[in-house]
């Protein structure tokens, strides 16, 4: 029975990598709910919008390759940030099958209410800026190995 256990022993939630990965993933999100309940916006939309805060303009595809969704999840993410008017979605004019995201005034202006937010995260992470970094580089290349 001794060798037969030992074909298992991958099955087991303590062996697996991408479980705590899946945690860790969950518990950080759930503790940005309250931070981003006050600017009304989900995880998701968050992420756009830090791409928009960064970027101001940018084609939807490339969007989705930086936040790594597809259009079937983006979609639904810019109409409801475009129906809280903190963008606008429009054809390029150089290539109409280009859609274009642009961020608003009143989406740079929700930006000032987000900017203690990496901060109180921070804070309950509690990781040295090397660990940090390490941990940084550590998640980029399991997602580029996968990828």
């Amino acid at each position: 029975m001794g060798n037969n256990d030992d074909k298992y022993e991958r099955l087991k939630l303590g062996n697996q990598l991408c479980f705590p990965l899946y945690a860790c993933s969950k518990e950080i999100i759930r503790k940005y709910k309250p931070y981003l309940d006050c600017i009304d916006l989900t995880y998701t939309q968050y992420l756009a919008m830090m791409v928009l805060w960064e970027e101001k303009t940018v084609n939807v595809k490339c969007l989705g390759e930086r936040l790594f969704l597809d259009s079937g999840t983006l979609t639904p993410v810019l109409k409801k940030l475009e129906s809280k008017k903190y963008i606008t979605r429009e054809r390029s004019s150089e290539d109409e099958r280009n859609l274009v995201v642009t961020i608003t005034e009143k989406g740079e202006e929700l930006r000032e209410k987000a900017v203690n937010i990496p901060s109180e995260i921070g804070s309950c992470i509690k990781l040295e800026p090397k660990e940090a970094q390490i941990l940084y580089e550590l998640l980029y290349k399991i997602i580029g190995n996968v990828r």
